[in-house]
């Protein structure tokens, strides 16, 4: 009996034992077995796309972005508009390294046959090196992307880790096989090279350089420039070398130099060989690129190097982990998902350097202690962000807020000025106005907080207010106009668009609109920190809106500096006192306050009014309908392509009706998101480095923040849950749970909601409760609740 009673023990501990670990392993893995890749198709919304939009070879936030190419030699007129890959384009002109906001080079591309040097006209393949290919032929993975090109039956695949390109070519049995290095010709948003440089350094190792000046250097840090170094390793030595310039080859000739410049590889290939080139990638020097290669692809074989960015992005996307039947919807959100880990991507090196205005280097400090590590990164401008991209960063990537924040105070170091958008750490704005302030308040607020807190501030307060001697990449030239005023001042001067200075604005509108929100986070840092006087200031400069609202038709409307409102006033108009939208679309933003323009324009009529818009709205798909613009809804009610009004369908939580942000923000997911190449963001509507995707995902766990994490004690609004089951490991390493009980396409409606077994009588959440993790519960029906989350709404003025 004894031993039989030692023998159950055993066993029982055994057992449970095996339970613990089973536990501890579903903690970590929450839906034991899922691939998330499965559910992420980078070809959704490739028609219009940006230059950085279509970059599956790359791993979330590497400098390595590979991609093929329809178009990229083009460039483009404005120096921001779609170009890279084009989903009704069907010949592919090369395989390019880098994909960044107004960043783009180093094209390879396999061929046979004679030789050619150009890639040819898009619709003539027989003019250059480009190639036919059949989309069946192609495979869009995160982390890997295959190709036939038809015209040399050669297939190509692409991965990468973080600064490590991988391509490798299956040639078919030929003479003449070459692989092409395209340096020196224009790539994307980078317009004009002005040097390049490749070399052979020995017979399986080349090097060099392109230095590039894009249109948007050019408009708002003229002096700087884009320089990218690379360092490449081929599988197999050419059997000769020929050098190009333009139309000018020089056989056996391992060196080229200028514009235009590249090298030939020449190989005889058997059938099926492959041949492998891995290159190493830097902003600083081909030293540290080479550096680059040695510690991230040494010995690394393609297979492998594939192997491991999906492993990355399997452990990335499966940090919100959903589990429900309906498979299109989990298309859309790990889509979106993907596109928010990389949209932007780090530009310093492995040894911490990190590339400075007009071409010289600086070294981030070092990073010791128990404080997150960062990245210096390359980032189109945060406008709009605050409504997606910073909110799903904080819930579960911090590290990349924290390279956000830190990127831009170092910015700040080195010029003295926040600069919106960062190329290379030159200035890119973009939009002429400046929310890295807003942004780094939300970073603090939100806890992410691993930097000197008093520089930051410091740097904050001066965003907000200092004008002497602001430069153009900068931003807000119109500081002054606002501080003095208390709103920016409307002006129109014949044959001039887009005009901004100390004096006021033919953006006043929106930048009044914008200013006061800015201020706002900037007074909740302020007062954070104890600095009554700067909160005193900030606070009554956070109230400019309520200068530009018009009572009478109850818009927000421009004014001129002798105080009255501009005539010949359409509210419809584009452009005309508001950026990228009209008074219809921005009378909505005051997110900072709502009760505030709620009270203004009356609870009955600001409910209906919106509620209309979004009935209105839906029949054109919430944008610009079924037009491939970027800018296909500037002048509609609504436009969910663009990030103005990002936040509107949310506003009914602080209206006492929040059955209505649950029904529009459900609608809107469905409608204007899509699962096809043309429909994915609207038609060809700008995704904008991830924030698209971002609302997307923070929309579908039904969690929201229309201050956008500028509250001194931030809130987390509810909104319609889309999945049964969403999983989320929180940045703190804490899980939380959403789960819907009787979730259907049309039980849209929250019908009760518990947290943690309590039950929630509002629409909102303190976000640091929320943060501490467990399981938030909804139970949903196809009528709206009118009793539910209407006890309390969310606090508005903190």
């Amino acid at each position: 009996m004894q031993t039989k009673n030692h023998k159950f023990i055993y066993m029982k501990v055994k057992f449970s034992f095996v339970i613990v670990l089973l536990v501890l392993f579903s903690a970590h893995f929450p839906v034991e077995g899922q691939s998330f890749l499965k559910y992420v198709d980078p070809n959704i919304g490739t028609a219009h796309s940006r230059w950085f939009f279509y970059t599956p070879a790359a791993v979330p936030y590497g400098m390595a972005k590979l991609a093929p190419s329809t178009n990229g030699h083009y460039g483009n007129p404005s120096g921001w508009e779609a170009v890279g890959y084009d989903t009704r384009q069907n010949s592919i002109e090369g395989f390019v390294h880098f994909h960044e906001w107004q960043v783009g080079g180093v094209s390879y591309m396999p061929t046979t046959g004679a030789v050619k040097t150009k890639p040819g006209e898009l619709e003539g393949t027989n003019t250059g090196y480009r190639s036919k290919f059949d989309r069946k032929n192609q495979v869009a993975e995160p982390g890997y992307y295959k190709v036939l090109l038809d015209d040399y039956n050669i297939t190509t695949e692409l991965t990468a880790n973080k600064r490590v390109g991988f391509q490798r070519y299956t040639f078919p049995k030929h003479e003449q096989s070459h692989i092409i290095l395209d340096i020196g010709n224009k790539q994307g948003e980078s317009d004009i090279v002005t040097d390049a440089s490749i070399k052979m350094v020995d017979d399986t190792h080349f090097e060099g350089y392109v230095i590039t000046y894009p249109k948007y250097v050019k408009i708002y840090d003229p002096e700087g420039k884009i320089a990218m170094f690379f360092y490449g390793e081929l599988s197999k030595k050419p059997a000769s070398v020929t050098a190009f310039k333009a139309d000018i080859l020089t056989e056996n000739q391992n060196s080229a130099t200028g514009k235009g410049a590249g090298l030939v590889l020449n190989y005889k290939t058997t059938d099926k060989e492959t041949i492998e080139v891995k290159t190493g990638l830097s902003y600083t020097s081909i030293q540290n690129a080479k550096q680059n290669f040695i510690a991230e692809a040494a010995g690394l074989s393609f297979d492998r190097a594939k192997t491991q960015a999906q492993q990355i992005w399997q452990e990335q996307l499966g940090k919100i982990a959903i589990e429900d039947r309906d498979e299109q919807n989990k298309i859309k959100f790990y889509t979106g998902l993907f596109h928010a880990l990389l949209g932007r991507g780090i530009a310093s090196d492995v040894n911490g350097a990190y590339p400075k205005h007009g071409g010289q280097t600086g070294q981030l400090h070092a990073q010791t202690g128990n404080k997150a590590k960062f990245e210096f990164i390359n980032t189109d401008a945060i406008w709009g962000a605050f409504w997606n991209i910073t909110q799903l960063w904080s819930l579960s990537y911090p590290e990349w807020y924290g390279s956000f924040v830190n990127t831009h105070l170092q910015i700040f170091k080195d010029k003295g000025w926040f600069g919106d958008g960062i190329a290379n750490s030159e200035f890119v704005s973009g939009v002429g106005t400046n929310f890295v302030g807003l942004a780094i308040a939300g970073a603090y607020n939100a806890g992410i907080r691993n930097y000197d807190v008093e520089f930051a501030y410091q740097a904050v307060k001066a965003n907000e207010l200092s004008h002497k001697n602001r430069p153009v990449g900068a931003g807000k030239l119109d500081t002054k106009a606002f501080v003095d005023h208390g709103y920016v001042p409307f002006f129109e001067r014949k044959g001039q668009d887009f005009v901004t200075d100390s004096t006021g604005s033919n953006f006043s509108g929106s930048h009044t609109l914008e200013y006061s929100y800015s201020a706002f986070a900037a007074a909740q840092m302020a007062r954070a920190l104890g600095k009554t006087a700067d909160y005193a200031q900030f606070i009554k400069l956070s109230n400019g809106w309520q200068q530009i609202f018009n009572s009478q038709n109850k818009l927000m409307q421009p004014k001129k500096l002798d105080g009255s409102f501009i005539e010949k006033f359409d509210p419809y108009q584009p452009w005309r006192g508001f950026q990228e939208g009209n008074a219809v679309q921005y009378t909505f933003y005051v997110p900072h306050n709502p009760a505030g323009l709620i009270n203004a324009i009356g609870k009955e009529n600001f409910n209906n009014r919106l509620d209309s818009i979004f009935t209105v709205s839906e029949k054109l798909g919430f944008g610009g309908g079924k037009t491939i613009d970027a800018f296909a809804g500037v002048n509609s009610i609504y436009n969910h392509g663009n990030q103005p009004n990002l936040h509107t369908s949310w506003l009914f939580n602080f209206s006492g009706k929040p059955w209505l942000t649950q029904k529009w923000t459900r609608a809107i997911g469905r409608e204007f998101y899509g699962t096809e190449p043309i429909h994915g963001y609207g038609y060809g509507q700008d995704e904008d480095q991830g924030q698209l995707g971002s609302w997307y995902v923070m929309n579908a766990l039904g969690m929201f923040d229309v201050k956008g994490l500028t509250d001194l004690r931030p809130i987390i609004e509810l909104g319609s849950p889309l999945f049964d089951k969403a999983t989320v490991t929180l940045c703190n390493g804490k899980t939380l749970v959403i789960e819907t009980k009787n979730n259907s396409k049309n039980n849209v409606y929250i019908q009760s909601a518990t947290f943690n077994g309590t039950s929630l009588d509002n629409c909102w959440l303190y976000r640091d409760d929320l943060m501490q993790g467990g399981k938030l519960t909804f139970v949903m029906g196809n009528q709206p609740n009118i009793n539910w989350g209407t006890k309390t709404p969310p606090p508005s003025a903190q």
